[in-house]
């Protein structure tokens, strides 16, 4: 009895100061992170993250991967189409996570029997340093949309799209996450992604645990959820494995902790990531399932953390957070490695530092224009899929005008899935996603052909 007296207690007072208890979490958290945080002495540890001459083990390596990866747009997609389709909209965005695999296996052949030391130096020595030029605007663009589609999922979890509290909760989290990563560049990045991985696992525990404690929700309920059809889920569980074949390769916060430990390690780790990654977005789209179940409507997170009280909303949004913070500081290190380092404008800790508050600047302007956020992943991840021959077929000797050919048609494809204007007598599936899912069947096998046509024509 009075257990409970005091939890009604402190979710009442909570609930009376819920506006500040959420601005507490992120200054609190932030100034934590930033206090823990190595500072960068030399080039090695700020760009490429070596502490005392080691570079990151598997189980370092592993959690930053996963938490890099399950960034706060992520997870409330997960959310969402957990609470659209089932179980199956958890499982259809986990198939994103065989870019892990993929890119792991490809990138140790690159390291180990090809001996190149970046993606920039492969893609130099086959293609030239024009390929290797558009490459790096189209991973400059993946990385400017990384700032504002996950900063925009915290705004939302302090007003509406619009209001003050959404825009100044926006600017202050990417303020002081920006103050950290300047700190420490990637060793900071690594560091911080550690103690965002244990927390985030913790905190999705808690919240799991009160889901399955309600006598009405068992796991049968989630096995029932979803409808294993193409209209209800499948549209964008193929095109989520279609699109792992290129996605990973243009995005330098997976890539560029493909290079920093031993080929041997970066595989194991790559594909421990594959799998418990998968796992954590499944997982967290059972928050999804519940809200269907109890017939909510709106953002599942937010709904479900209502529903079971302010403790949890705040867990909730800790989480949003933790994940945010972790994509964004591991954003801000791959620009400022991407443009001191790969693209050799400038290989010194206070160019890296400026060029990150440059991105933290230009990432944030989306915010305050009409932004949708499961676009930046969908989109983008159509837009490269002419890197699929690029690295697939990597041994493939192949003219440079082979790189043209694929990218410019997969960005073409990319453009007629944005202005929806691909043929519908070419979609031969119904319902959402269906036409994200034949773009990119159309397209890669199309970015396939001409890759090799040149080769097949010289032959």
């Amino acid at each position: 009895m009075i257990v409970s007296t005091l939890i009604l207690s402190e979710n009442s007072f909570l609930s009376g100061h819920l506006e500040w208890a959420q601005w507490l979490l992120i200054i609190v958290s932030s100034l934590i992170l930033f206090i823990i945080s190595p500072y960068a002495k030399t080039e090695s540890q700020f760009f490429k993250a070596t502490r005392r001459l080691k570079a990151p083990n598997t189980i370092v390596l592993t959690g930053s991967l996963i938490i890099s990866w399950i960034f706060a747009k992520s997870i409330t997609n997960a959310a969402n189409l957990g609470l659209d389709y089932g179980i199956v909209g958890g499982v259809a965005y986990a198939g994103y996570y065989l870019s892990f695999a993929v890119a792991g296996i490809i990138i140790y052949n690159l390291r180990t029997k090809g001996g190149f030391k970046s993606i920039h130096e492969f893609l130099t020595t086959k293609f030239g340093k024009r390929a290797m030029a558009l490459f790096s605007i189209l991973i400059a663009i993946r990385l400017f949309n990384e700032v504002w589609s996950n900063t925009m999922v915290i705004g939302s979890y302090f007003g509406e799209q619009g209001s003050t509290p959404y825009y100044w909760s926006i600017i202050l989290f990417t303020l002081l996450t920006l103050a950290y990563a300047i700190k420490g560049g990637l060793s900071s990045s690594i560091f911080t992604d550690v103690v965002q991985m244990a927390l985030f696992s913790v905190l999705l525990i808690i919240i799991l645990w009160n889901i399955f404690s309600v006598e009405s929700f068992s796991a049968k309920d989630i096995a029932m959820s979803g409808n294993w059809s193409f209209e209800l889920g499948l549209n964008l569980f193929f095109a989520a494995i279609i699109q792992s074949f290129s996605y990973p390769f243009h995005d330098p916060v997976l890539t560029d902790r493909a290079f920093i430990s031993s080929p041997k390690i970066t595989r194991q780790s790559f594909l421990i990531a594959s799998l418990l990654g998968a796992i954590c977005i499944i997982l967290f789209s059972v928050v999804g399932v519940y809200a269907q179940n109890q017939d909510m409507q709106g953002q599942a997170a937010v709904e479900v953390g209502k529903a079971f009280g302010v403790v949890i909303l705040l867990i909730i949004n800790f989480i949003m957070i933790t994940s945010a913070a972790s994509t964004l500081d591991s954003t801000f290190s791959s620009f400022s490695k991407l443009l001191a380092i790969d693209l050799n404008l400038g290989k010194n800790i206070t160019f890296g530092r400026v060029s990150m508050g440059i991105i933290a600047v230009l990432g944030t302007l989306p915010v305050f224009l009409n932004a949708e956020i499961l676009s930046a992943t969908t989109i983008s991840g159509t837009m490269v899929i002419g890197l699929t021959p690029v690295f697939l077929l990597w041994k493939m000797k192949v003219p440079k005008i082979s790189f043209y050919l694929s990218i410019t048609c997969g960005l073409i494809f990319g453009f007629l899935l944005v202005f929806k204007v691909f043929p519908k007598s070419l979609i031969f599936t119904h319902g959402k996603y269906a036409d994200l899912l034949w773009v990119n069947i159309w397209g890669i096998a199309s970015c396939n052909i001409l890759y090799c046509m040149p080769s097949w024509i010289k032959k």
